[in-house]
């Protein structure tokens, strides 16, 4: 695997509702050339933040969110052209900023080109090996034939994965837009996929483009295997997500330990892409019960193995709900002002923090493939270091959510304030719903 991704820190968005494109395509309509624009003008934004990583949800030719694409070789025209495209990564390119695509290959929206066909030729379409099919199941609606479809979603019609044109088809696309400046893809849905597919898939990429990064979108189940079956490097790490919120609502620090033990398997095994915040959750600020532990959160994502991102808008406090219904995505993607200056002032202080964090992990890179060890757990207190994998100078992350002071042995090695709400805390004493990082000597002898 390429070593840059150890370094890489992504800022993450939705293009169609980021750049305040219509919720849903209108056929025929000519591209509206300004919209990636307005993604290049945020580019000094994430690199003042820290970043150096542009994770891009899907850019293609769809019928609505993106989720549902009609045409994987052709930019949507609600963003611009692939000119466009190209003039975005060129620009990325040039402030050393990585892109990373969003690649939905699970399934399409009923308007690709292939599925049409077999809607208007039936069992006789060449594209009918595509899709799950099902000529004998009687009528399906209006369409005369069954179809597995994704998760229950009648629009988004599931890709059959056994089928070679589908292996070729996908490896394509990714081959083609990595010839034009993406640096990897995020691979949507990735759990539903067979993994003989993904590694069908990944070594033919691999193959023409060495240095690449691809991330499955994998919630639950063997992480480990998605990547060593798949031809992976990486899945995104839900485990993490939810130790972290769960932990500091509840407040139950233990179920945060066990995760974080959990981490360190899969950071063993592969480079975990974590986040506290994405497309499809609610936003931190709101998934939290007491935004206070806001700060708490992010000291666990930046301090922890992985190669992290930030959704767009956390980075302010940006608050947003999840639904689990139509339109359920409105509030955690909202549309951005033109530029950065025209954001509210009051998300200011949350930015500079997260400038703060990302600073200080890139003053120790080796945090991305560091060892966790828990120290205290209590319901309200946890304190980990966060072990250098060559050893010598280590951190300590100390959180405490309680209405007290707390005290932490630091086993005896002298500690220097780094970042916190209070650097008495090189005592190991933390005030109440405070947290400190702090580097740690090394013991005597190492």
């Amino acid at each position: 695997m390429a070593d840059w991704p150890e370094h890489a820190i992504w800022w993450q968005l939705h293009p169609i509702s980021f750049t305040g494109a219509a919720p849903a395509a209108s056929p025929g309509s000519s591209p509206d050339a300004g919209r990636l624009s307005r993604i290049e003008a945020w580019l000094d934004y994430l690199v003042d933040l820290g970043c150096n990583g542009l994770l891009l949800g899907p850019v293609f030719a769809s019928e609505t969110h993106g989720y549902d694409v009609v045409d994987h070789f052709r930019i949507d025209p609600r963003l611009g052209t692939e000119v466009d495209f190209v003039h975005l990564a060129g620009q990325c390119q040039a402030r050393g900023v990585r892109l990373l695509l969003d690649g939905v290959f699970n399934h399409v929206g009923r308007g690709f080109g292939p599925f049409q066909d077999v809607l208007a030729h039936g069992r006789s379409s060449a594209y009918a090996p595509w899709f799950q099919l099902d000529f004998d199941a009687g009528a399906d609606g209006a369409d005369g034939f069954g179809y597995a479809d994704f998760e229950g979603h009648r629009e988004l019609v599931a890709l059959n994965h056994a089928e070679p044109a589908v292996q070729d088809y996908v490896a394509s696309v990714m081959t083609h837009w990595l010839d034009r400046g993406a640096s990897g893809w995020r691979l949507d849905a990735a759990y539903a996929v067979p993994l003989p597919f993904w590694r069908a898939v990944t070594d033919r990429v691999r193959a023409a483009h060495p240095d690449i990064w691809l991330v499955g979108e994998v919630i639950q189940g063997d992480y480990i295997a998605a990547v060593r079956d798949g031809g992976l490097d990486s899945v995104t790490q839900y485990e993490l997500w939810k130790g972290i919120w769960s932990s500091l609502n509840d407040p139950n620090f233990f179920e945060l330990a066990h995760t974080l033990t959990r981490h360190n398997e899969f950071a063993a095994a592969f480079l975990p892409q974590t986040f506290a915040g994405n497309h499809d959750v609610t936003r931190l600020a709101s998934q939290l019960t007491d935004p206070g532990h806001l700060p708490h959160a992010l000291a666990v994502l930046f301090t922890v193995a992985g190669s992290p991102s930030v959704y767009a808008g956390d980075e302010q406090a940006f608050r947003g709900v999840k639904y689990d219904r139509a339109g359920g995505d409105d509030e955690i993607r909202p549309a951005f002002p033109a530029t950065p200056g025209d954001l509210a002032p009051d998300g200011w202080p949350t930015y500079r923090l997260h400038q703060d964090l990302i600073g200080l992990r890139r003053r120790h890179p080796w945090l991305a493939r560091a060892a966790t060890e828990v120290l205290t757990v209590r319901n309200e207190a946890l304190a980990y270091r966060a072990s250098h994998p060559e050893g010598g100078t280590d951190l300590a992350v100390l959180l405490n959510v309680s209405a007290d002071k707390v005290s932490f042995d630091l086993q005896g090695r002298a500690a220097r304030y780094l970042l916190g709400s209070d650097d008495a805390a090189t005592s190991g004493v933390v005030a109440p719903d405070g947290w400190a990082i702090l580097e740690l000597a090394p013991r005597a002898g190492e």
